[in-house]
């Protein structure tokens, strides 16, 4: 693990980027059905679990884009309520994107989440 050592008596100043996590981004990716709306996300990690998260989107009707550093998604004419099984398997945290659909449509299809 990478650690910072400050040796005191001096002012420490200076910015740092701060990478986004995936356990605060899949939750909120999953969130941008119920708006029904358009969402701008800012750093979205750029790993498989959200990739799949985001390609389940596009099976269900939405448009995502990435440009410069931000995730662009598009819910309004989202209508599918059924998560293919394959996508289901790849990750166990697909199952927030079943509530979500539920929490819009009152209604979704979808099999056991993660590697059986």
């Amino acid at each position: 693990m990478l650690s910072y050592i400050i040796k005191g008596g001096k002012r420490l100043e200076g910015t740092i980027s701060v990478s986004g996590s995936k356990n605060a981004s899949l939750p909120i990716i999953a969130g941008t059905i119920l708006s029904a709306k358009t969402t701008k996300l800012y750093h979205v990690p750029n790993i498989h679990d959200t990739q799949i998260t985001l390609k389940i989107l596009k099976l269900l009707g939405c448009k995502v884009k990435k440009e410069r550093g931000k995730i662009v998604i598009d819910t309004k004419q989202m209508r599918k309520t059924e998560i293919p099984e394959d996508m289901m398997r790849q990750m166990r945290s697909t199952v927030i994107m079943a509530g979500a659909i539920i929490g819009r449509f009152k209604e979704a299809t979808f099999s056991y989440p993660g590697r059986m």
